[in-house]
């Protein structure tokens, strides 16, 4: 069987129905819109969430549900896998990981996660490190100390 040989199963593609195309083309006249009316014209028809002059769902909803928080922190994840490669004794900061090319911003927080295996003797200086990472880092003879960048006063 070489490539040009291959054909489709029999019944699983169509023709295109040519619509507009005279009277002995069966999709003739109308071309299968009927008469008149509004789905019949160019560019005619209800819009998507239109059910048919009911109430649209949408607007049975309340006006907004819930909240955005304007404070949300968004953390950087990496897991123990990753830091594996580094030299023993390292202190693990932010500015480190981006120096290495592990995470992308130096100034957004990091967290550090449990996933994979860590042998050598890391100090940790990231803003949140997950329990399991926590017990292997200090299994491994390493320490994890949590801190947290000074907030900004909010203004008022």
């Amino acid at each position: 069987m070489k490539l040009h040989e291959l054909k489709p199963n029999a019944g699983a593609t169509h023709r295109r129905k040519r619509v507009a195309r005279g009277i002995s083309a069966g999709q003739g006249k109308t071309a299968g819109r009927g008469t008149k009316g509004q789905g019949a014209r160019q560019g005619g028809g209800p819009s998507q969430y239109f059910q048919g002059g009911n109430l649209p769902f949408f607007r049975k909803l309340p006006f907004k549900r819930g909240f955005s928080p304007l404070a949300r922190m968004t953390y950087q994840e990496i897991n123990l896998d990753a830091l594996k490669e580094l030299p023993k004794g390292a202190v693990v900061t932010p500015e480190f990981l981006a120096e290495q090319g592990l995470i992308s911003d130096a100034k957004k927080p990091v967290a550090v996660l449990g996933r994979g295996e860590i042998k050598a003797a890391l100090t940790l200086r990231v803003q949140k490190v997950s329990g399991g990472a926590k017990t292997k880092i200090e299994a491994a003879g390493g320490k994890v100390e949590e801190w947290q960048p000074a907030k900004k006063e909010p203004r008022g």
